[in-house]
Order: structure tokens, then sequence, then C-alpha cells
């Protein structure tokens, strides 16, 4: 389960290139020599990975306290059944067009242009971090992925590797001006919805525990109920 993370990065990141590709093309350029330039998109994309790692680690708490009481195979069905209502619901209704989110979304933009302005190596490092925040529909099926991966250090792995996966192109992109044409980037960003609607049923498929492996393996009770027994304090 957690190596899919890298996969479904892999896949996204070409959806990544179409959304934050304008990002890793406009990062200022740090030294005049060429270790210095790559060091410097190396950082960039160390500050997205963080952050995405601190999603997994977050979420990933949510998953063992969901494994903890037995409700994987429900979460499993609920997360897979949002990632399919998402994708049926027009952008404009999109949350992120709360007031609280949008102001924090301005105050984030602010902080990428103060970043922007500062040519070191730091400031790099400091506007993948604010990357990964950015609001990212393919991010979080990944935060998805992480809850179903069922525990803290699980998720953080989980989203560690999808950070990695989107790594090769999204470097590419920060050191060259084109690495696909607009109509080919177009055309692998019109795939991410069928990718995403086959996750989400991936996901579903996994929850209904039919014993089908890799896709819906069986669930054993037994071991939840002997994970709570182990975690319930014995009455003297």
């Amino acid at each position: 389960m957690i190596i899919s993370g890298f996969i479904i990065g892999l896949v996204g990141s070409l959806h990544c290139i179409g959304m934050c590709g304008p990002i890793a093309l406009a990062l200022p350029i740090v030294g005049n020599t060429k270790a210095k330039l790559i060091i410097s998109r190396l950082l960039y994309n160390f500050g997205r990975i963080l952050t995405y790692t601190f999603f997994g680690f977050i979420f990933g708490l949510i998953g063992d306290r969901i494994k903890l009481f037995g409700l994987q195979q429900g979460a499993s069905i609920l997360l897979g059944s949002l990632i399919l209502f998402r994708l049926l619901i027009p952008q404009k209704y999109s949350f992120t067009r709360i007031r609280f989110l949008q102001n924090a979304l301005s105050k984030l933009k602010q902080e990428f242009s103060r970043m922007f302005g500062k040519n070191s190596m730091k400031s790099l490092l400091v506007i993948g971090i604010l990357n990964g925040f950015l609001p990212c529909g393919f991010v979080y099926v990944g935060i998805a992925g992480a809850i179903a991966a069922g525990g803290v250090f699980e998720g953080a792995a989980f989203m560690a590797l999808f950070g990695l996966g989107t790594l090769p192109i999204m470097f590419s992109a920060s050191l060259f001006s084109s690495v696909l044409s607009f109509k080919t980037r177009l055309n692998f960003r019109k795939a991410v919805p069928v990718f995403s609607f086959l996750l989400g049923i991936l996901f579903i498929l996994r929850g209904l525990n039919l014993g089908i492996p890799y896709i819906s393996p069986k669930m054993s009770s037994l071991q939840t109920s002997a994970e709570i027994d182990c975690c319930t304090p014995v009455k003297k």
C-alpha cells in the first residue's frame, strides 16, 4: 500500500507540472554555477516533499486511530466515495472559496512574493515548503492514501514516497524552461481525473473486503480485536 504513494506521485506529477510548473520555472537563480543551480532546485523540491511528509504524519495519525477501532474498511469506502464525489463537483464550488481559506491563501501568496525577492538557498527551501501548502486536488488524493495507510509512520512514508514520485518531472521543470509542450501537458492533465476515478474505486474495493489479492485483500477482524484488547487497560 505504501509503495503506491510513489506510483500516485509519479503519475500525478504530470498534473503538478501544469499547476506548479509556473512556480518551478520562475524560481530565482542562486549563484552562477551549474552545481549551485542543481542544489537550489533540489532544495526547492526537498521543501515540497517535507511538507507532504508532514501532511502524511498528521493524517496518518487519523488513520492510526481509525485502524485501532477497526473502522478502516468503512474509512476506505468513505475516502473512495469522497474522491469520486469531488470529481463531480464543479470547480466553482471548491472549498478553497471559503473566506477563511481565501485569506490564508492570500497570506501564503504574499510570503511567496517575499521569498522570490531573496536570492538565497534558504529562500528556495522555504518556497518549496510553501508550495506544498498550495491547494491541490492530487495532493488531497495522496492524503487520502496516507489515511488509508493506517499509521503515523506509514502515512508519513506514503506521502514522502508520493513527493519522491513527483521529483523527476518537477526537478526537470525547475531546471529547464520546457520539458513538455503545453499541448502534451494539457492532455496529461485531462487524464488525471480518470486516474483519480480509478483510485477512488480501488479505495472502495479495499473497504469491501472481497478477498481479492492486492485489490481488496481480506482484513482480519481478529487482528483488529487483538489490537484493541492490547490497548485496553486490564481491570484489577
